[in-house]
């Protein structure tokens, strides 16, 4: 495919989390929608669910870009694959434009890795609340951090008042970066959230006129055109056969797939990682009482949010009699939320108990909430869907559950955090079954690849 297909790109950010990107990236994707263009988008970090309303709102599918958890040669396919055929590509950051690890330069997880990789200009979001002048300095401070990124343009969110836009108009403008959008507090704009992030875009009651209402918004208070204008040629990322970069291997041949809304969280490189490289998925609901189809060689449990369906799941005796007759021949592999209901007993944020599938010795609560959050690389100590034994990989974890007990089964992994300090051991596996709070992104790279 020629470089002439490749969208001109820009990247949504900010100087943190909470400062209305999601709604302000969406926006503007239904906005230039309805003027007929063909908008791709990718979200920067480790996140399952910003992804998927980018992809109801583009009509296409989307992906993540990771700095520290994907090798280069995945990266560039990647951004080579969100680019193509398309009119404009909007990468939404996560977290702060310049949030990261400590590592090498350009492998720090950091939004403005991406931004500086693929020549894409930022389009900075600021949260003016409490603040008009001020906000100006934010945006010189911004401008000026990093020489190779390069903020194009600045929306102000959460604007107060005619007055207040005014102001804000005029110190920003006197920094020398256009204002390219203004959007005033309404909190009707804003996707509902919960303690991972926003809800699921399966939850949400009407995805479509939501997204009308916020094109709308986006023509009233942005500049769309110069927006568009602000946009620049993707560069760098490479046209690669799928078929050559395979960020997992696929766990079997026909892989049996938990999919509903308490197993929702796997990434759509991953997937079609899997489906390059020959694997067929066949889908199942445990939330529908549906044990994973006999024709299958291997199940996925991926996460999402089964503390919230902890009751249905108890009483889901085909599924669960179906899941432990699989296991007795066939691997099964659960992360996250798949992992806990993997274990003997799920307590849910009331405090009651609820009986999982009991295939591992481990059980877990949400009564107390303590988060564990962040990039994780892991040495395999036993063969699972997972990968060989030794074999290293990198993802991340992020959660609120707490292990009540940890159960007899031996460990799966050695973990460390992102900055290589050790985390001790991690996941559990018996038999034929494993599991573990690890969300795999990619294989490690070797060293010097």
């Amino acid at each position: 495919m020629a470089a002439k297909s490749l969208a001109r790109g820009l990247m949504v950010a900010a100087p943190r989390s909470g400062s209305g990107k999601t709604t302000i990236t969406l926006a503007l994707i239904a906005a230039f929608r309805r003027r007929g263009l063909v908008v791709r988008s990718a979200k920067t970090g480790p996140d399952y669910i910003d992804p998927a309303f980018h992809s109801a709102a583009t009509g296409q599918p989307t992906c993540n870009l990771d700095s520290w958890a994907m090798p280069e040669p995945l990266l560039d396919q990647l951004a080579y694959w969100a680019a193509r055929e398309g009119d404009l590509l909007v990468v939404e950051a996560a977290m702060g434009l310049f949030d990261r690890i400590e590592g090498p330069v350009g492998r720090r997880g950091a939004p403005a890795d991406i931004a500086a990789r693929y020549g894409l200009p930022v389009l900075l979001v600021l949260d003016v609340t409490g603040q008009a002048h001020s906000a100006a300095a934010i945006a010189r401070g911004f401008a000026a951090h990093q020489p190779d990124v390069r903020v194009g343009g600045i929306i102000a969110n959460r604007v107060g008042s005619e007055r207040h836009l005014r102001m804000i108009r005029s110190a920003i403008e006197d920094v020398g970066l256009p204002l390219l959008g203004a959007l005033p507090r309404d909190a009707a704009l804003t996707v509902p959230e919960r303690h991972l992030g926003l809800v699921q875009i399966e939850e949400h009651g009407d995805v479509s006129g939501y997204l009308d209402t916020l094109a709308g918004v986006a023509e009233k208070h942005f500049d769309l055109d110069g927006i568009l204008a602000a946009a620049s040629a993707v560069t760098r990322p490479q046209a690669v056969p799928a078929s050559s970069i395979i960020p997992l291997p696929p766990p079997g041949q026909r892989v049996a797939l938990a999919r509903d809304t308490a197993f929702s969280f796997l990434y759509a490189h991953v997937v079609e990682g899997w489906r390059a490289a020959g694997a067929e998925l066949v889908p199942f609901s445990p939330l529908a009482n549906e044990p994973p189809p006999d024709d299958c060689d291997a199940c996925w449990l991926p996460g999402g949010y089964p503390e919230l369906h902890a009751g249905r799941l108890a009483t889901a005796e085909r599924f669960k009699a179906g899941l432990r007759r699989f296991a007795e021949t066939r691997p099964v592999h659960g992360e996250c939320g798949g992992y806990m209901v993997l274990g003997e007993v799920l307590v849910d944020a009331d405090g009651t108990a609820h009986p999982m599938v009991g295939l591992l010795g481990h059980s877990t609560s949400y009564a107390k909430r303590k988060l564990h959050l962040g990039y994780r690389s892991a040495r395999l100590l036993k063969p699972s869907p997972l990968g060989p034994q030794g074999a290293s990989l990198r993802g991340h974890e992020f959660h609120y559950a707490s292990v009540l007990s940890a159960g007899t089964d031996e460990p799966l992994a050695e973990l460390a955090d992102g900055e290589g300090r050790p985390l001790g051991l991690g996941g559990h596996r018996r038999g034929h079954v494993s599991g573990t709070f690890f969300h795999a992104i990619a294989v490690e790279a070797e060293a010097g690849a």
